[in-house]
């Protein structure tokens, strides 16, 4: 790297264990989960009208559900008179058998038997018991129907919520500015965008519905246990409070710890891919053992956070149990005893005990969905960091425009700092014009990937001006810009696809003949005709079926088919043989006619025939001229020059065989 950025516009480091731009991020600190959980509801209003479908379901359905439990104990109470009535003397009215109880000291019994309506001797109605059950059958498939619509529109609005956040994901990262790729991993940014969405799209599918049925259902319940008892209704109440509270007091221990395994396993994620793209660099250097413990120590971290998160939410449900089985306790007590003192029917108690159950269940799976929403909210914080970083300053509206054939490029008092308080760029000035070629040479650091990721825009300069034909380049659009701009990089940047696919990527609407045209001149061509299907090889995610020359050859053919108006090589030809370099030195030679090059070089050699070169150190241009200009001033330039051909000192400083050249 030339410089304190990244080597590209990508903003990615090289492949290794630890790239200058691989900074782990912290574990972060949970922001309050109403804010976040009200921000994530927020992406549901669009859907308004299919939300309010979805509710009205949901009371049908609860609706429907709740009575069911009702007739079911009018059918209970038709099978208990039946039975008493045939105890009871056939003949006898009802009120005689009460009288008769009453008279032989059995109160209790007198009273219940009073609350009921039998005939005695009549027996069991069973036309009345199967107009009951028909009923509750009925009640109990249409609240089934009714819940399987609202799940189903559910299920849409969830999944178009998903496919709105990562739309607004896929646009933010292309809105942010390169500095942010310059501080956060690959792995990281991908458990965002993948691992985290995910996590929120599968706890707003299995709480969303569940929360809607549970309150619906509470509420429900509730009522038709007033309407049965109040007393029994009053004691169910007790639920509540004692939900809130255990809910409230272990949800605020376990959702730091969702936070925690969610950011642990964004630094895990990006710990794997960094090792895994940078493999041979571990086993070359004997790293294994490192990368080991480091995984090991970051595994362990998941873990930690993972099963602390999870036990502590895990508690929720047990202890909602608990309290439900108290609360089933008393009702069943007390129902007990209204029962044998007749102020309630043994089908209503039974009902009741039902309702309880019904009651008690909902505030259970709220509880339970607690671990689920708090991970959820965890994963939503993340992803709205992301969404709410600052981004690239916009394009101006309305932008200006140059002419297509647009290549004469100016620097004006041109200064620029990655951090504030490190300068490095101070008052460039720099002319480059049509046809010429600028060569940018200096030792590392020297500044000369900056110098060309100001030209793209990748960054923005902090004073001065940059100037295409005389117009400010920030007057234009960056895609304006960067469509006039062809880049060859040392590092070769090529997709999954075919090696077809890969060269009209400079453009797209290429036809044939242009791009192999293109290969030619890139000198493709040579070697395309010995892979097993010619351009329309496939190539993998990285390219390995394609040596690293090859690869290059590619990345030189899609700048040739582009036919860019400025034309950007970051030490191109590295990973070529010397006669190919040579063949292409050649090729680029007609590619720079009629447009404005920089050529980025270390090997000075490839840059003798370069109109200008400009000698950069710690961000200034300390020398320019042509090859033979600066070698017979015998500065910066000279120095760097003979230094590639110096002999090897040694151990006492001096010359070991071969001489300078000068």
């Amino acid at each position: 790297m030339s410089g304190p950025g990244p080597r590209g516009p990508g903003g990615m480091s090289g492949p290794g264990p630890r790239g200058p731009g691989a900074l782990a991020l912290p574990v972060q600190k949970a922001q309050n989960f109403g804010p976040s959980a009200k921000r994530l509801s927020g992406m549901l209003r669009v859907d308004m009208p299919q939300l309010i479908a979805v509710l009205l379901l949901g009371v049908l359905s609860v609706a429907l559900s709740v009575t069911g439990p009702k007739i079911l104990g009018e059918g209970t109470n038709v099978v208990f008179a039946g039975f008493i009535s045939l105890q009871a003397p056939a003949g006898a009215t009802q009120q005689q058998v009460v009288d008769g109880l009453i008279a032989a000291g059995d109160q209790e019994q007198a009273d219940m038997l009073a609350a009921m309506d039998f005939v005695p001797g009549a027996g069991i109605d069973f036309d009345r018991l199967a107009w009951i059950l028909a009923a509750v059958l009925a009640v109990y498939l249409f609240s089934a129907v009714f819940g399987w619509l609202q799940a189903r529109i559910l299920n849409g609005i969830v999944q178009r919520a998903m496919h709105r956040l990562r739309m607004q994901v896929e646009d933010k990262i292309h809105r942010l500015p390169l500095s942010y790729f310059d501080r956060v991993q690959r792995g990281e940014l991908l458990s965002r965008v993948t691992n985290d969405v995910d996590n929120i799209g599968q706890t707003m599918q299995q709480t969303l519905s569940q929360v809607i049925v549970s309150l619906l259902t509470v509420v429900g319940v509730l009522i038709m246990m007033f309407v049965i008892s109040p007393l029994l209704a009053l004691i169910a109440l007790v639920t509540i409070p004692l939900t809130i509270v255990i809910t409230v007091l272990i949800a605020r221990r376990s959702q730091r710890l969702f936070v925690a395994q969610w950011t642990a396993t964004g630094v895990l994620n990006a710990r794997v891919e960094e090792t895994f793209s940078g493999h041979s660099i571990v086993k070359v250097f004997g790293h294994q053992r490192e990368v080991e413990e480091d995984f090991r120590a970051e595994n362990e971290e998941v873990y930690r956070a993972t099963f602390g998160a999870q036990f502590l939410s895990g508690i929720i449900m047990p202890a909602m149990m608990f309290v439900g089985n108290l609360v089933y306790v008393g009702i069943a007590v007390v129902g007990g005893l209204q029962v044998a003192g007749g102020r309630l029917s043994i089908g209503d108690v039974q009902a009741f005990i039902q309702y309880s159950r019904q009651f008690t269940q909902p505030l259970s799976q709220l509880g339970s969905m607690a671990n689920l929403l708090q991970s959820g909210v965890a994963s939503a914080e993340r992803v709205f960091e992301l969404l709410d970083e600052q981004e690239q300053s916009p394009d101006p509206d309305p932008a200006q425009t140059v002419d297509e054939q647009a290549s004469d490029l100016d620097f004006e008092a041109v200064s620029f700092r990655y951090t504030a308080d490190k300068p490095l760029i101070e008052g460039l000035d720099l002319s480059a014009r049509p046809g010429s070629t600028v060569a940018i040479v200096g030792p590392t650091g020297a500044g000369k990937t900056t110098l060309v990721n100001l030209i793209m825009r990748f960054y923005d300069i902090d004073a001065g001006r940059i100037t295409l034909d005389g117009l400010d380049i920030r007057a234009m659009t960056r895609d304006d810009l960067r469509s006039r701009t062809g880049m060859v990089l040392q590092d070769t940047w090529l997709f999954a696809g075919t090696v077809r696919e890969n060269i009209l990527y400079g453009r797209p609407d290429a036809s044939e003949q242009e791009m192999v045209d293109a290969a030619s001149a890139a000198y493709v061509d040579r070697f395309v005709h010995a892979l097993p299907d010619g351009y329309d090889t496939l190539l993998d995610d990285e390219a390995t079926n394609l040596s690293v020359g090859e690869r290059q050859l590619v990345t030189i053919a899609r700048a040739f088919l582009a036919d860019p108006r400025l034309l950007i090589l970051d030490e191109a030809t590295s990973s070529v043989d010397t006669r190919t370099e040579l063949l292409i030195q050649r090729a680029m030679s007609r590619l720079r006619q009629d447009r404005t090059s920089f050529v980025i070089a270390h090997r000075l050699s490839t840059i003798r025939d370069a109109d200008l070169i400009l000698v950069m150190e710690q961000g200034a241009i300390v020398e320019q001229g042509t090859h033979d200009e600066l070698l017979a001033a015998q500065n910066a330039y000279w120095r760097l020059y003979n230094a590639q051909f110096e002999a090897p000192l040694d151990d006492d400083g001096a010359p070991s065989g071969v001489e300078a050249v000068h």
